[in-house]
């Protein structure tokens, strides 16, 4: 009896071609147009697939959210994957050689988004999809910290069994990611007062100066030991060089592993206090993913995957990364959640994205296995 590893393989020309169109379908987060049109593919492509069509949720100035359902089982198996990416249009090409494809978010993650629409065609082409409903939520705002997508990708997952996160593979070794840090992005507003940096800068408060002891206080609150990270990543202050600076922003991102160390870190830069007197220091913001922790539901998911991918001949390891997913939501929910199951390669968010050609349908193969669960492959 032919396996679904079997159509895969047969089909591998196919799903390449596939992938190809949805990367050619260029969608930068913050272009609704293209990131519609690229939602748009992926519609025509799911009716083509799987014969569903998507049930849409509008967005007034982001991408629209898209859901698809196959299949009319009790148990719901949901599958993650984003088609928004960092790149904006015409800045990168798609290049096939040396057995890569490279593009626009083939990695991150349209590359792995195709494979999972072929690892359930060719469960129903095989006859083991079962009495199983799969459910494909696709939100278009990920590479921007999912803020118009979150509540809906956690109402959508509610009831599910289990979530795969189709996001790619640890680069080099294909593990999967069983753990995420949780993330957080926080503004802080300084003022002072300006005056004449020649004739009479006592006069003056200097925002500048006040950021500088802000940036110190903030990179003192990392603790590596325990996984945190605390990085001001954007400064910008004052106007003229001859002016004492009455302004300054900071932008910080904070990377955490577990709530406690949030919840911990988070009260801290809210808690900024001015240094100089007379400055004043607002903070704004806050977690914007909770952490993908090592839950004992995550770690049952992680093994019964292992044992999926043992029948196809591979060992599948795990590792705990540093960058969020939308599969920190579903997580943080209780529903046990396995992420990076998608395409092979590297160069996630650089030039030289890629995929690995060869190993497409080995990972949808993947796919087609944890979802089946712990069957027998020739059942």
């Amino acid at each position: 009896m032919q396996t679904a590893y079997d159509y895969l393989q047969q089909h591998a020309a196919l799903i390449l071609s596939d992938i190809k169109r949805l990367v050619q379908a260029q969608s930068p987060s913050l272009n609704k147009t293209a990131v519609d049109s690229c939602g748009e593919v992926l519609q025509s492509m799911m009716a083509e697939r799987l014969d569903v069509q998507a049930q849409v949720f509008p967005q007034e100035k982001l991408g629209n959210h898209l859901l698809f359902s196959v299949g009319n089982g009790q148990e719901v198996t949901s599958i993650l994957g984003h088609f928004d990416t960092v790149w904006e249009c015409g800045e990168l090409e798609m290049v096939e050689e040396d057995g890569k494809l490279f593009g626009p978010g083939v990695l991150d993650m349209k590359g792995g988004l195709v494979q999972a629409i072929w690892a359930v065609r060719a469960l129903m082409q095989t006859g083991k999809l079962a009495q199983q409903r799969i459910q494909f939520i696709c939100p278009s705002d990920e590479e921007l910290g999912s803020p118009s997508s979150r509540k809906w990708i956690e109402r959508s997952a509610a009831g599910s069994l289990r979530v795969l996160v189709a996001e790619p593979a640890v680069a080099s070794t294909n593990e999967a990611k069983i753990a995420r840090k949780g993330s957080g992005r926080f503004e802080v507003k300084i003022t002072g007062r300006s005056a004449h940096a020649g004739n009479n800068p006592e006069d003056g408060i200097s925002a500048i100066q006040e950021m500088a002891h802000q940036i110190l206080a903030l990179h003192n609150l990392n603790a590596p030991q325990a996984g945190t990270s605390v990085n001001v990543g954007l400064a910008n202050g004052g106007g003229k060089i001859n002016v004492v600076a009455d302004h300054a922003v900071l932008g910080v991102d904070l990377r955490v592993t577990n709530m406690a160390e949030a919840a911990r870190v988070e009260a801290a830069i809210k808690d900024c206090q001015p240094h100089l007197p007379g400055s004043q220091v607002i903070v704004t913001g806050g977690m914007s993913r909770p952490p993908m922790e090592q839950t004992p539901q995550n770690l049952a998911l992680f093994i019964q995957a292992q044992q999926s991918a043992r029948r196809l001949g591979i060992e599948l390891k795990g590792k705990a990364v540093g960058g969020g997913s939308d599969g920190n939501f579903t997580s943080a929910l209780g529903i046990p959640t396995l992420d990076g199951l998608g395409a092979t390669g590297s160069g996630i968010h650089a030039r030289d994205e890629h995929i690995i050609i060869a190993d497409i349908p080995l990972r949808a193969a993947l796919i087609a296995e944890i979802i089946r669960g712990n069957e027998r492959s020739d059942a």
